[in-house]
């Protein structure tokens, strides 16, 4: 139980920070749209700029802006930790959807640090922010349902199971880190000529 407070209000600030990020996103998007010489507030140098990773492909996957998908999931986020904040008790079934929305999240996320890093070659402030909402959303949300038996009792009592709680906190800075260094290592040559 209070496992499930704590992560209740990791889901509403996870939540309202990815909300906030998407929905400025969007609105930057929609500027750039309306505007062509709009410069998004969040384009500082060649590296940093949401206007490049904006007139990508990658922008739109599904045919319409990203930020739209986090401006319609994250509210399901902070409705979800509002709830058990409220003392709920959610179904199986709602932690099978919502662990099937964090899986598709965190899928999505690893294909956009990808693309930004090696295809558009530019890394967007308010996407990193969801980058960083979205980990450990996954993260909590997959080692709750694993010990609270959602993926079963076998799961449940498995001793992996026990270790992932055990190091909850190393594994979620080590996926952190990784980024960190994947985005140093990517564009070193930059941040070298700011020194």
């Amino acid at each position: 139980m209070r496992q499930d407070r704590r992560l209740a209000a990791g889901l509403v600030v996870a939540g309202l920070v990815g909300l906030v990020a998407s929905a400025v996103l969007l609105i930057e998007r929609i500027r750039v749209g309306e505007d062509s010489d709009y410069v998004p507030t969040c384009s500082i140098n060649p590296i940093i700029s949401c206007g490049s990773i904006m007139e990508s492909a990658q922008a739109s996957l599904l045919g319409f802006p990203n930020p739209i998908i986090g401006v319609a999931a994250f509210p399901v986020v902070v409705a979800t930790g509002a709830a058990l904040l409220g003392g709920a008790r959610l179904p199986r079934w709602y932690w099978l959807g919502l662990q099937a929305g964090v899986t598709a999240a965190l899928g999505l996320v690893a294909w956009l640090v990808f693309q930004s890093l090696y295809r558009i070659g530019a890394l967007c402030p308010y996407c990193m922010v969801v980058w960083v909402v979205v980990i450990p959303t996954f993260w909590y949300v997959t080692l709750r349902n694993l010990a609270s038996g959602v993926f079963g009792q076998k799961a449940a009592s498995a001793r992996g199971t026990t270790v992932m709680w055990e190091w909850h906190a190393p594994v979620l800075l080590s996926a952190y880190l990784l980024v960190i260094v994947l985005i140093t290592v990517r564009f070193w040559s930059y941040w070298v000529t700011l020194l």
